[in-house]
């Protein structure tokens, strides 16, 4: 590994922030919802505030933990006179079993004359063999881009019932809250030329290409600052400049940008090999990291199994203006598709990113965090994150989606 430095390991962790809608969110006008006055009489009640929710179940488990966070939100929606309109669209293999596409037309146009968009998780290995632009993974990110939303907010914090959970020792993980900050359509998944070609031997080659253009450095690297500002004002670059003349100019942007707009922020800079070792080492030295799609992607999946479980993470995805995207980290789990035993928390938890990064939602985000941080303390475990002997309660998609209900309902 390249030399780098080594952080020391803090001891402490400050508390994250409360957060604030995205710029330029749309807020519909109110819509009827049904209540019953006293006597049994039934009266249409105008929610204050209605927005529009493009829905996409996506594959393998997709459908069945999007159903346990629809049926959430229309639950807490009422309670902050909020109403939902709900319209469901085909992503991914299902769309593509459907249509022959992995992202229609019609779903696009409609994702983008939506409010938000809360995606569950596409794949399987049905598709794996299709040709490359008839994969679901090519509907996720013709998705991104259609929509615009540049900046991927990947939490990774540890939840006090879970520590146990994690496969790091509990005095390494204590106290991990991590935000990372992908670049999210740009960078080698964007980049062309790509293709397949062959050398002058004649052999089969497989290309790609990593670039980034000064202005998507430079906004990312906005998003970046801003999100170290709101927490404990520390952020980390993440890059490989000793190799990588695309990371040259990514560091150089970067340092531009908090010199001139940013100098409050305390900015460090790390290579992504060392930081993959450091993450795993000594997690709590991180606060905030911004880095590109590629390594954006490796990293957040690393830092998601000091959690515990992939199946805890949700993950919001934003633009400078309309609609973002919302969905957990984890994947579509087609070996237990229509098994029950999903967890469908981290779908839960983007809906709740959902309410409070695009709506400004804070008090219905966090009824919901709560609900789930309840239903961790009385002892419910799905599979992913009971261990033996642990004493927890092992429930299926269905159960612990039924809990969840009860611990909103109640006041």
């Amino acid at each position: 590994m390249p030399a780098a430095a080594v952080m020391a390991c803090p001891v402490a962790r400050q508390a994250p922030p409360a957060a604030t809608a995205a710029p330029g969110r749309r807020v519909a006008g109110a819509r009827a919802r049904v209540a019953v006055r006293s006597g049994g009489r039934v009266a249409a009640v105008a929610a204050a505030k209605n927005y529009s929710i493009t829905l996409l179940p996506g594959d393998g488990i997709g459908p069945e933990i999007m159903k346990v966070a629809k049926e959430v939100l229309q639950e807490v929606g009422p309670q902050f006179d909020i109403a939902f309109t709900f319209t469901e669209a085909l992503v991914g293999g299902a769309a593509i079993d459907a249509t022959g596409d992995p992202l229609p037309d019609e779903t696009l146009a409609m994702c983008q004359a939506s409010d938000a968009v809360l995606l569950a998780a596409i794949g399987g290995y049905k598709w794996d063999s299709n040709p490359a632009d008839k994969r679901p993974e090519q509907g996720l990110l013709r998705l991104r881009a259609g929509l615009g939303v540049f900046a991927n907010l990947r939490p990774a914090n540890i939840l006090p019932q879970l520590i146990d959970a994690s496969s790091l020792k509990r005095e390494v993980v204590e106290g991990t809250d991590i935000m990372v900050v992908r670049e999210l359509i740009g960078g080698i998944y964007f980049g062309k030329p790509k293709g397949f070609g062959t050398d002058e031997a004649g052999n089969r080659t497989g290309y790609n290409t990593m670039i980034y253009s000064e202005p998507e450095i430079e906004r990312i690297a906005r998003v970046g600052f801003e999100t170290a500002q709101k927490r404990s004002g520390r952020l980390c670059s993440v890059e490989k400049s000793n190799v990588l003349e695309v990371s040259q100019l990514w560091k150089e942007v970067v340092i531009r940008v908090g010199l001139e707009e940013f100098p409050d922020v305390d900015l460090t800079h790390m290579y992504v090999d060392n930081c993959a070792m450091q993450i795993i080492r000594c997690p709590t030295q991180f606060d905030t990291i911004v880095t590109g799609n590629i390594f954006g992607d490796i990293l957040s999946d690393a830092a998601s199994m000091l959690t515990g479980s992939i199946g805890m993470l949700p993950s919001a995805a934003v633009g400078t203006s309309g609609p973002g995207l919302y969905e957990p980290v984890h994947g579509s789990a087609p070996d237990i598709a229509g098994t029950d035993q999903a967890n469908p928390l981290a779908q839960v938890l983007s809906a709740a990113m959902m309410l409070r990064y695009q709506f400004g939602e804070e008090a219905a985000a966090t009824k919901i965090e709560k609900a789930v941080s309840d239903c961790l303390d009385d002892g419910f475990r799905t599979g992913d994150i009971k261990r033996e002997s642990d004493g927890c309660t092992l429930v299926g998609c269905v159960k612990m989606g039924e809990i969840l209900m009860e611990k909103i309902k109640a006041k």
